[in-house]
């Protein structure tokens, strides 16, 4: 008998199984002896696995596309050293039955303790001009609700469900280390770009069974909306102050994804502060999504 609604993550070979799970690929495929069969992947918060539908696959792929959720029957299976999912049915979802994030992976990390340590970094902006802009974004203005709930990306690095708080509490805390480093540093401008760089991913993404991208991502992409929010947030900054950070924002994927350029020792960034944080996000994301593709 299939046990209900079984985590993906938690199947054993020879485990009959019932549940809701998200689409996310789906593949018509020709088998060695020309008959079709459908190839799947399936994902809930606890993971993902291959799936594949042998018998009526033709008529049961009508009934469902990639990026749907489904309800999915079948057997768990080894195949060649792999956990896969022999399927017998697969059906669409209503939309309306939905609960938003049902199947979206979730931070491993505790969104308590991310919360409480993003507090404790935005208390490190001590310039009261750069912290007020700051809390009216990511504590009390209206990104902040998205801004907690966000992926970063929605397929390579800290991509899901409080991702980009986890991302940036991390970017921000190496902010406190590498200015300890290098005490020149604009340490006040340099926290609160952290703080703010990718605070444009709040409103870029779609939330269903699986990520999407908003129509205003997909027109304007992260760092134009960043610019937007943080730009009307800091309007009661002095001029220097605001395009600096601005600046920060908009350069933090490195000078030829941002305005414009300088020379010199800061190597094409407008400021010092632009480059550390440029570096540091990718350490962050690079390191991140290393580890994430090892597991």
């Amino acid at each position: 008998m299939a046990q209900i609604h079984p985590r993906l993550g938690e199947l054993r070979p020879g485990q009959r199984f019932e549940g809701r799970y998200a689409c996310l690929t789906k593949e018509r495929s020709t088998s060695r002896n020309g008959g079709s069969y459908l190839s799947l992947r399936l994902r809930d918060r606890s993971g993902q696995i291959a799936a594949r539908v042998f018998r009526d696959a033709d008529r049961i792929g009508l009934r469902f596309d990639a990026g749907d959720a489904v309800i999915a029957r079948g057997r768990a299976e080894r195949f060649r050293g792999e956990l896969v999912a022999e399927l017998d049915d697969v059906r669409r979802l209503d939309p309306d039955d939905l609960e938003p994030g049902e199947f979206l992976p979730a931070a491993y990390r505790s969104t308590d303790e991310l919360e409480g340590f993003l507090e404790h970094l935005v208390r490190e902006v001590y310039d009261p001009g750069l912290r007020a802009t700051v809390e009216s974004v990511v504590i009390s203005g209206a990104p902040a609700a998205d801004f907690r709930r966000a992926p970063c990306t929605r397929s390579g690095h800290h991509a899901y469900l409080g991702g980009l708080l986890e991302h940036t509490v991390a970017v921000a805390t190496l902010v406190g280390e590498v200015c300890q480093l290098h005490p020149r540093l604009d340490s006040d401008l340099l926290m609160a770009a952290a703080i703010l760089h990718d605070v444009g991913r709040a409103r870029e993404y779609t939330y269903g069974a699986d990520f999407g991208v908003s129509e205003e991502g997909r027109m304007l992409g992260h760092l134009a909306i960043g610019a937007e929010i943080v730009g009307a947030a800091a309007r009661r900054l002095a001029d220097d102050r605001r395009l600096a950070l601005l600046n920060c924002v908009l350069s933090h994927h490195g000078p030829d994804a941002g305005p414009g350029r300088s020379q010199g020792a800061t190597r094409g960034f407008a400021s010092p502060e632009a480059l550390a944080l440029y570096r540091l996000n990718a350490l962050d994301a690079s390191v991140k999504g290393a580890l994430e593709h090892a597991a």
